[in-house]
């Protein structure tokens, strides 16, 4: 029989894996993304000070008004495009994007392809 998989330690691990690549720096902060079951959250840090320039989540009240009876994958593409006009609001224009230990499919590329639509380049 196989051992069970603990997906949070998993994702743990590959998140760790990504985080010693990706820093964010003053000229390209970090496009960080955390999803939930049902919500999703974004934030544009600067790591160098620690500093979160610009974010957006499903349960801001602004957002929340757009994505009454939407798909989870819509309610992130809102949230990407939230995220990126805040930024670009602010002077950031160029990011790295952190996926946090989840694979770029579904609701993060979502969130990612929106952002870039909107302005931020990776």
């Amino acid at each position: 029989m196989k051992p069970e998989v603990d997906r949070r330690k998993a994702r743990e691990r590959r998140r760790a894996h990504v985080r010693r690549k990706v820093v964010g720096t003053p000229e390209r902060p970090r496009l960080n993304v955390y999803r939930s079951l049902n919500q999703i959250y974004a934030q544009i840090i600067d790591d160098s000070v620690g500093n979160t320039l610009a974010s957006a989540s499903t349960i801001e009240g602004e957002v929340k008004g757009q994505i009454a009876g939407m798909t989870r994958v819509a309610q992130a593409e809102i949230v990407g495009r939230v995220v990126a006009e805040r930024a670009l609001a602010k002077g950031v224009k160029k990011v790295v994007f952190d996926r946090a230990g989840y694979k770029y499919h579904g609701r993060v590329k979502a969130l990612a392809e929106a952002a870039r639509k909107a302005g931020l380049e990776f």
